[in-house]
């Protein structure tokens, strides 16, 4: 086993350094709340004007979503970044805020349509 020696301001530095988030994406702060990215807090902002409005109401922040099998079992648990009543359109509505789309996030998105019936927009 090799053995580093580094002095207390060398490791200090190395500690200090940000991490960078696993898809680039910058935390950001609106309205005292931090949001996962930028591009989440501007459609926050956006939320907030159309409600402001009357477009939108009952908007909930960060929802989870149960998905449960047959036997009643927690198969998976989904978070939505954002969920309303859109006035307009007469419908409640899912949103979640994407950068970059994984595996994961599609099939949690087909087990809410098929458990739940309700359909996840994505916002990029």
């Amino acid at each position: 086993m090799t053995q580093i020696n580094l002095s207390r301001q060398e490791a200090r530095a190395l500690l200090a350094k940000p991490k960078r988030s696993k898809y680039g994406a910058t935390k950001t702060m609106l309205d005292g709340i931090t949001f996962d990215s930028k591009r989440e807090a501007a459609y926050y902002s956006e939320l907030k004007i159309r409600e402001k409005e009357g477009e939108v109401t009952g908007v909930e922040m960060q929802r989870p979503f149960a998905l449960l099998g047959n036997n009643g079992t927690l198969m998976a648990t989904f978070r939505a970044d954002f969920c309303f009543w859109d006035n307009p359109a007469g419908r409640f509505r899912c949103i979640d805020v994407k950068g970059f789309d994984t595996p994961v996030g599609k099939l949690k998105r087909k087990m809410m349509k098929g458990l739940l019936g309700i359909d996840v927009e994505i916002v990029k």
